[in-house]
């Protein structure tokens, strides 16, 4: 038997920069995968279906979760978001590494499916950083900040449930450091350094 990829899942508290890294990381490396969810939120401006989300109406959602076709699902400021569970599946079997970039309810789920995926920890260099990055967007209200910070401890809280944890100082060498993993078909959980 060849051996497969794991599924890598990278997860983390808001703001620390998880979709620039990844974004870094594909723009590098167009071959890693990274699976596009479903979600039944409408789209933003400039967002395409099946690019960025599989936009999808609240009953074709309990659809979905009814089938079993997701791998996981949460809900979020009244939305639901979910990972489809076939193209995931599909292109682990082809030998493909695939990665998820999902919130940290969704990694758990992940974790009880598929007791072999890697979780990888997305960590701010400091909270007060964290603080920067949730603060110094300006495109939120105060009372939608400070909820975002009070689910940022809780998803800080949570660091020791994953396999390994890199800390976002430079967004190129933790992307490089996150595809190295994706690569890497052993059990080995200890991110190269790449230097």
């Amino acid at each position: 038997m060849t051996h497969r990829p794991r599924l890598t899942v990278l997860s983390g508290p808001s703001g620390v920069g998880k979709s620039t890294v990844v974004a870094h990381m594909r723009k590098e490396h167009p071959e890693a995968w990274l699976s596009v969810s479903a979600t039944t939120r409408k789209p933003r401006p400039g967002e395409q279906h099946g690019v960025h989300y599989y936009f999808v109406e609240h009953d074709e959602f309990d659809k979905l979760i009814a089938n079993g076709e997701l791998l996981e699902w949460a809900e979020f400021a009244g939305n639901r978001y979910g990972t489809p569970r076939a193209a995931v599946m599909e292109r682990l079997e082809r030998g493909e590494p695939v990665l998820l970039e999902i919130d940290l309810q969704g990694a758990r789920l992940v974790r009880q499916s598929m007791p072999d995926a890697r979780l990888v920890f997305l960590a701010p260099p400091s909270w007060e950083e964290l603080v920067r990055r949730l603060t110094g967007r300006g495109t939120e209200p105060p009372e939608v900040i400070e909820r975002r910070l009070e689910a940022a401890k809780v998803e800080l809280a949570a660091e020791p449930e994953f396999d390994v944890t890199l800390v976002n100082t430079s967004v190129q060498k933790v992307a490089h450091e996150l595809l190295a993993l994706m690569l890497d078909c052993s059990g080995e959980d200890s991110p190269s350094s790449g230097d």
